[in-house]
């Protein structure tokens, strides 16, 4: 099949956004791609499609495990085989899993990346008839890389047993960036292709005040719709959730030092509806694909300008209203 008519029949789109069939052909003309799209660009179709039209299976090597369950919840809803390999599974279920990779006519194994380093998948590799290596949110080469995971630097490790070619996706990264993912990655050469990070589904409006609660409660009650509010420390989310909470806005916090049970059930809630306010450090949003994002508020200015359009880009993904930003 074609990749329009693959896209067709899984998604039922009639037509490819800007970026993703150039894209998609360089990873059918066994390029090694680094694709630069926004979020909320359709990063994800940029490797399943060509993934769908080649014999075998996809590796996806991902960073998060809430990441992992969605795509594969998603893809597995559209009859379409794709599993998960995580810390918390036994033995005896990854070793089940790994085989249906090779036997079970599986399309897509999501792993992260130290699950790479790992003897049993190491065994298994070899006998798996691998089409592609995907490497989702990219950019995490070069920020957590050198630092706090540093298999994602072995990554291309993968290269010497399978002859695929390596599809590296990010809605963000600098010049820097954009040169070191490929480095790590061994590129067989440079290949980028990238896309605007213009939205014109979006406004972006900067208010100055100097009371920001009172002017976030003011914003709330005119947008309507799900929202993530960011703030800088982790004390903030919990008296921004606290006031909005006392006003009548449900919410939640959300942040880096609670227990990973609490905050998949903190970010299952918010995406099932049942809150509408995520309150939130910037460890929240990664891989959030939520249709009804109708609203992103920043309590202060983001690091980076490739952070804040990362965390804009949340909004807006079934062409909402507006993207809102203040400090």
């Amino acid at each position: 099949m074609k990749p329009n008519q693959l896209l067709k029949q899984y998604w039922n789109h009639d037509s490819f956004r800007s970026g993703q069939e150039q894209i998609i052909q360089s990873v059918l003309d066994k390029k090694d791609t680094l694709a630069l799209l926004p979020t909320g660009g359709g990063k994800s179709i940029c490797f399943q499609i060509p993934a769908l039209m080649m014999d075998g299976i996809c590796i996806v090597v991902s960073p998060l495990i809430a990441l992992m369950k969605d795509q594969v919840q998603n893809l597995n809803s559209k009859n379409i085989k794709a599993i998960a390999i995580y810390s918390g599974m036994s033995h005896s279920e990854i070793d089940i899993a790994l085989d249906n990779c090779i036997y079970g006519g599986i399309k897509f194994l999501y792993l992260s990346p130290e699950r790479l380093q790992n003897e049993m998948f190491k065994q298994r590799l070899d006998k798996m008839n691998v089409n592609l290596i995907a490497v989702d949110e990219a950019h995490c080469i070069s920020e957590w890389g050198y630092d706090f995971r540093p298999n994602y630097l072995k990554i291309s490790d993968l290269k010497e047993v399978c002859n695929a070619p390596i599809i590296a996706l990010t809605a963000t990264a600098t010049q820097k960036v954009i040169e070191d993912i490929q480095l790590k990655l061994e590129f067989k050469s440079n290949n980028v292709v990238s896309n605007s990070f213009f939205r014109k589904e979006l406004s972006y409006i900067v208010i100055d005040t100097e009371d920001i609660s009172t002017k976030l409660l003011q914003i709330l009650k005119k947008v309507k719709g799900s929202s993530i509010v960011y703030c800088k420390t982790r004390k903030e989310t919990k008296t921004t959730s606290h006031f909005l909470n006392q006003h009548g806005i449900s919410a939640h916090f959300y942040h880096g030092g609670l227990k990973i049970e609490e905050r998949d059930k903190i970010q299952k809630e918010w995406t099932q509806n049942h809150v509408r306010v995520m309150v939130a450090t910037n460890a929240f949003g990664m891989g959030i694909d939520k249709p009804n994002v109708r609203s992103v508020i920043h309590q202060f200015i983001p690091q980076t300008i490739e952070a804040y359009f990362q965390e804009a880009g949340r909004a807006g993904r079934e062409m909402a209203k507006q993207h809102i930003r203040y400090y």
